[in-house]
């Protein structure tokens, strides 16, 4: 079995793309996934399952929601090497201290061409960014509501990508530590 985090972009929110994490539960369980836990409502998730390809298995996953709910959500699977080296490689370890100010936008794949002149023209003088392989680190102690650098970095970047707060990615690797 192998055990895989699989992160949703865009459920739950404001009233659109509704997944109860009971139903998801449910699903991932039809596709083979055994012990799924979840972690709250904007889709987080980790099981095991005996499938390990990961673009078959996400892709099984999004026409499954697609068939029950309606809609197509962007799936974005993580093996545990995956998670446990975005959090080695966090640049900024003491803002770890305050986990909701730091994130980790996890991307599709590493950018071919990110523009990295323009992230830099929106960040604000308190936030502080990093980009590394498939993650873009950002640490922005004002919070990520008003920060025009996190609302355009997926745009420029390139690649779909999908951000967790540190306090969520440290519930989940707790997830994963209990499952293994």
């Amino acid at each position: 079995m192998k055990t895989w985090i699989t992160l949703f972009r865009g459920i739950n929110v404001g009233g659109k793309n509704t997944l109860p994490m009971k139903e998801l539960v449910a699903i991932l369980e039809d596709l083979g996934a055994r012990e799924v836990k979840t972690y709250i409502q904007s889709g987080n998730a980790v099981f095991a399952c005996e499938d390990k390809d990961k673009s078959k298995l996400s892709t099984r996953i999004r026409v499954a929601i697609q068939k029950r709910r309606g809609f197509e959500p962007h799936v974005l699977l993580l093996g545990l090497n995956d998670l446990e080296k975005a959090i080695r490689q966090n640049p900024f370890p003491e803002a770890e201290s305050d986990p909701i100010t730091l994130h980790a936008g996890f991307l599709a794949a590493a950018p071919a061409r990110p523009d990295m002149k323009a992230l830099e023209k929106l960040q604000s003088k308190n936030e502080r960014f990093r980009l590394i392989d498939s993650v873009f680190y950002l640490h922005a102690p004002d919070g990520v509501g008003r920060s025009k650098l996190a609302a355009n970095a997926e745009r420029l970047l390139g690649v779909p990508m999908t951000d967790r707060n540190w306090k969520t990615v440290s519930a989940i690797r707790e997830m994963v530590q209990e499952l293994e």
